[in-house]
């Protein structure tokens, strides 16, 4: 990562007084292009009609190269931040490279990226939640200056780094506030996340994700949808399962082994005795830490972070224990949507979470039908199901 001198020392070197010029294509989610992001020139430096003893062609070399961020807030320390670790395949959309990696190899395929790293990549599932993260701490900053509780994006990926000039030409084009990469050369950077006080990690390889599960970190596999909705640019909103997701597979293994009445009965008898915590639990521990920063500022009713409980289970049979369990973790969850086995796709589709986590494919899967960023957590009892999910084809070793 570098020292702060040197990160500063970075900044400088990119930033130099020159002339420069930077293009933005993106729409604004309301579908019409917004003042500050119609393409744009912007002078930065001397004025090159003062200036006669410089070569023509230098002149052109600095007005066409893009010009780069040269105010950007300093990245929080790791071990203050809340920090995300996504993989470049569900932040981008790299299923072209994908298929050029399988089909022609590795060497076809960075020549490729290598070639094509002055075009920037499409955004992936993740594109949205990772904008939404970045809209929070401006807030955050606005309200607490010097404070680090903040979201830190961490690129986590096992390209090569000659495809790195690619991911920061891309990050640069969509204005994306990621400084820190961890970049493995093939090798798989679960070892890291542990390093970069991961609290969440989002990835397209389910192994992976699974690794990151076993070390005790907040993990979820995401997936290249055909159809994304159209989500809030001002609030962040995260949905969550409840058991084997937020909670243990405790009870989903009773309804398993002895069905329905014998669940019911289950909880009854235990539902004020807390269930244990299950694998994202932490993660909306950590969402309710920044919340509380806004409470302390009067903005509970405005606050841009709202979190919600979607589960199957019934309200008056089961719905006492879940709540129950929040309450003694000293958590809060904004909505709870009790379904008692409706599904879950119509709840979704009128709140739009950046994303939703589940532990069963039957969920994901129907979330995704009706573009809801559905991520799958590989945990508990239910886990008897392929290793393939949703458009999901690649291997193990491949790019991420």
């Amino acid at each position: 990562m570098g020292t702060p001198c040197q990160r500063e020392g970075e900044r400088r070197e990119l930033s130099g007084d020159t002339l420069g010029f930077s293009v933005d294509l993106r729409k604004s989610r309301g579908g019409e292009m917004s003042q500050n992001n119609r393409d744009t020139l912007t002078a930065r430096g001397p004025d090159l009609t003062s200036i006669s003893n410089r070569a023509p062609w230098e002149d052109a070399r600095m007005k066409l190269k893009p010009s780069t961020p040269t105010r950007k807030p300093k990245p929080p320390k790791p071990e203050n931040a809340i920090t995300i670790g996504v993989s470049a395949r569900v932040l981008f959309n790299m299923e072209k490279e994908q298929q050029i990696y399988k089909q022609q190899g590795l060497e076809d395929y960075i020549k490729y990226q290598v070639e094509h790293e002055t075009q920037p990549f499409s955004p992936g599932p993740a594109f949205s939640f990772v904008k939404a993260l970045e809209a929070v701490n401006t807030q955050l900053r606005e309200l607490y200056p010097d404070s680090e509780e903040l979201f830190d994006v961490v690129l986590m990926t096992n390209n090569h780094a000659y495809v790195g000039l690619r991911l920061i030409n891309t990050i640069n084009h969509h204005q994306l506030f990621i400084e820190r990469f961890c970049m493995t050369g093939g090798n798989s950077p679960i070892g890291y996340l542990k390093a970069y006080h991961t609290n969440l990690y989002l990835s397209s390889d389910p192994d992976k994700v699974r690794e990151a599960l076993e070390e005790g970190i907040a993990a979820a596999t995401m997936f290249t949808q055909e159809k994304i909705t159209e989500v809030s640019d001002t609030q962040l909103r995260v949905a969550f399962d409840g058991d084997a997701v937020l909670f243990s597979d405790e009870s989903e293994r009773i309804y398993k082994a002895h069905g329905l009445e014998k669940f019911f009965e289950h909880e009854k008898a235990h539902e004020n005795k807390p269930l244990d915590h299950g694998p994202l639990k932490c993660f909306l521990e950590a969402l309710g830490k920044l919340q509380k920063k806004f409470y302390g500022k009067g903005q509970r009713m405005d606050c841009p972070i709202r979190t919600y409980l979607v589960t199957a289970r019934s309200a008056a049979s089961s719905g006492t224990r879940a709540l129950k369990t929040l309450r003694s973790w000293g958590l809060e969850i904004d909505e709870a949507l009790f379904l008692a086995g409706a599904p879950k796709g119509p709840m979704l589709e009128k709140i739009r979470p950046h994303i939703f986590f589940d532990d069963q494919m039957f969920h994901v899967e129907g979330a995704a039908e009706i573009g809801t960023v559905a991520c799958h957590v590989p945990y508990g009892i239910s886990q008897a199901m392929p290793k393939k999910g949703i458009n999901d084809k690649e291997t193990s070793s491949a790019p991420k």
